[in-house]
């Protein structure tokens, strides 16, 4: 059978669960079953002698751990009686032998196994009398590494992955990436160190911090060893907060790995809050994090580790609490080797999100600007749209190292690789593109290039920054006490404040709300004394509103008075410049503006050229300035893809259009005139 047959085998056992399981827990059944059927075939051939190693150093060797492990040729082992045929061959007592079964397992694989809470799951299937049918089903699937070899079988996995996600509809870009896309990830990651990966005795390590069913690693394993060194030494590490996808990584590492070192290195837990390899670091580090994803479960030890700045792994900056795609690039990037001891490549997919999202200052432009200004980032590669079973949304490729060849140092190459895709024959829910093997090959040319294109681009670093000034405008204000303006005041929060009392005592709040009424009664007295000249000059009309002050006796206080100002004003282009008390023009917060210079051009140079002609009045507010360099302005970072690579197409002519809504309204009348006939 093909790995897509054994797929349809599998999810065809579903049909079994429709009247006593929801949906949604489809996957409960299937996965681990999936999971122990893979694992009873591959021990298959040795299971005898793990049984009569077991009973020959039974209560004679503390720990026979060792041995039974050599016995079955793998990293773990099996010492019930039972296997699926043993199993389903004593129906009435299934349920206590699965059991029995899965407490034979070696504690290493036992784990794996808890994961997926299969016990419960055995209730379930016992009660509603399914138990023997579905083991009866899994019992006739052989999925031994003879008919089924280990990459196949990781296929099965992720399709079956797939298929529940569709059912679920979860989040697209929470479980896996199609193979396709992960073999381009992984040789841009690797391009360029073939000959440091062929050095002899070298061992280099590969981790990603959401590992999924653990895709990505073992196919960057396959690549080293496939296409450039069969000798070098790979070892893998990962972490995974999904109980499910977590066994079958583990799981698959053991069968993957007879000495199970690779499955040893794969932790359970979220890596944002709980890092289970806080303390190493890696040659090449490849992810597909969760896009469009809330950090609201590790909010606060995400915010306790940023706190600690660059000691800890959030130092540059925090993205918006609504997607944490920005939090796992900065986690791979300090688990990237250090330059002083060789560097490391990363391959990390988000969708176009974190290439723009964030003004100056924000955070995710922070994270931006530290990766920039640190010459962290080599390329970045846009895929064509529709790649991903659960989602048609674009998405991106960032190429980052510490370790950039020379003649690349200060620069980004930018890749547009919407185009290098080939029809599907058959769609995978929105998978409908992929990109085979040619066109990677193309994408790959293109980076080890490195040299502008129709598909490329190479900016500097600096390209990529601005600095967002702000710009002033004076405010011009006239004044008049007409009826009118006057009503306006009770809706100044300060005019209102006057007769609104706090005090709990009801005597003593009544009285002093009476006491504020009158205050109001005074002020209005006082303004309908003004005369009702329209003024122009903020100064002239305050001379005439502190002699009325004087002629009433009422005073204004400071809250006052702005409130009074407040209501009695309109913009006018017309008047004269309000000014301070300094005689500096006061900035009408209604025309205030800004503009992004860019990071190679002077600031007052720009505001020469592309502000003052057309507003002459207007100025730089140099009291706006980066909280890091002090300059003023503060620096932001985009990326905007599009831009780059913007095609314009000029629309159809009019006349073509025209005849073409013509010959449309032809075909609705003659529509119209079968109806009605």
């Amino acid at each position: 059978m093909t790995h897509a047959e054994i797929v349809s085998f599998i999810w065809s056992i579903a049909d079994l669960l429709r009247d006593s399981f929801k949906r949604g827990k489809y996957q409960d059944v299937i996965l681990p079953l999936t999971v122990l059927r893979r694992i009873d075939c591959v021990l298959a051939p040795t299971k005898e002698k793990v049984l009569e190693t077991n009973a020959k150093y039974a209560g004679q060797l503390d720990k026979p751990d060792q041995l039974l492990k050599q016995a079955s040729g793998y990293a773990f082992y099996n010492t019930s009686r039972y296997d699926f045929e043993r199993l389903v061959a004593d129906p009435p007592n299934l349920a206590a032998n699965l059991r029995n079964y899965i407490a034979g397992f070696s504690p290493n694989m036992r784990e794996v196994i808890e994961r997926f809470d299969f016990d419960n799951t055995i209730t379930k299937l016992d009660d509603a009398g399914l138990l023997y049918l579905v083991m009866e089903r899994f019992k006739n699937v052989d999925l031994s590494p003879e008919s089924i070899d280990n990459h196949a079988m990781g296929t099965v996995f992720e399709e079956l992955i797939r298929k529940f996600n569709e059912a679920l509809n979860e989040n697209p870009g929470e479980h896996f990436t199609p193979r396709d896309v992960v073999s381009l990830m992984a040789d841009l990651m690797l391009a360029g160190d073939e000959a440091k990966l062929r050095e002899p005795g070298r061992v280099v390590k590969v981790y990603d911090p959401c590992c999924g069913s653990g895709g990505l690693l073992t196919i960057t394993k396959e690549h080293i060893r496939d296409n450039v060194d069969p000798n070098t030494g790979v070892l893998l590490y990962g972490q995974e907060v999904n109980p499910e996808t977590f066994a079958i990584a583990k799981s698959d590492m053991y069968l993957n790995d007879p000495q199970g070192r690779d499955a040893d290195n794969i932790a359970f837990g979220t890596v944002l809050s709980e890092d289970k390899h806080a303390d190493v670091h890696f040659d090449y580090v490849i992810a597909n994090p969760p896009y469009g994803k809330d950090w609201k479960r590790d909010e606060a030890a995400v915010k306790a580790e940023a706190d600690r700045g660059f000691a800890g792994r959030f130092g540059p900056g925090l993205p918006a609490i609504s997607d944490g795609q920005m939090l796992f690039l900065e986690h791979m990037i300090a688990h990237m080797q250090k330059s002083s001891e060789g560097g490391a490549r990363m391959a990390i997919i988000m969708n176009g999100s974190p290439l723009f999202t964030g003004d100056a200052s924000s955070g995710p432009s922070e994270i931006r600007r530290w990766i920039l200004e640190n010459d962290l980032l080599e390329a970045i590669v846009a895929l064509p749209e529709q790649m991903f079973y659960n989602t048609g949304i674009a998405t991106y490729v960032w190429v980052l190292t510490n370790r950039k060849k020379p003649e690349r140092a200060g620069k980004v190459l930018l890749i547009d690789a919407t185009s290098f895709w080939t029809q599907m024959r058959k769609t995978l829910g929105d998978k409908r593109r992929e990109i085979p093997e040619d066109k990677q090959a193309e994408i790959l040319a293109l980076l080890d290039a490195f040299a502008e294109g129709e598909h490329c681009r190479v900016y500097p670093t600096e390209h990529f920054g601005y600095r967002k000034i702000t710009i002033e405008r004076p405010l011009r204000l006239n004044f008049q006490a007409s009826p009118e303006r006057i009503a306006r005041l009770d809706d100044e929060s300060a005019f209102k404040k006057l007769a609104e009392s706090k005090k709990k005592d009801p005597a003593a709040k009544a009285a002093e709300e009476e006491a504020g009424r009158r205050r109001q009664d005074e002020v209005r007295s006082l303004l309908s004394s003004l005369p009702g000249t329209l003024f122009t000059n903020l100064d002239e009309f305050l001379n005439v509103l502190k002699a009325a002050e004087t002629t009433t006796g009422t005073r204004l206080d400071a809250p006052m008075r702005k409130a009074v100002l407040s209501a009695l004003s309109e913009r006018d282009e017309d008047a004269d410049l309000c000014t301070d008390s300094h005689g500096e023009p006061e900035p009408d917060p209604e025309l205030r503006d800004t503009e992004n210079v860019p990071l190679s051009e002077s600031v007052e140079d720009y505001f020469v050229r592309e502000v003052k002609p057309y507003v002459p009045d207007a100025w730089i507010n140099e009291s706006v300035r980066d909280p890091k360099d002090g300059e003023v302005g503060r620096v932001g970072y985009e990326i905007n893809f599009n831009r780059y690579f913007y095609k314009y197409v000029p629309p159809r002519p009019l006349d073509e259009i025209e005849a073409d809504l013509k010959a449309v309204e032809g075909e609705i009348l003659d529509l119209l005139k079968q109806v009605t006939e």
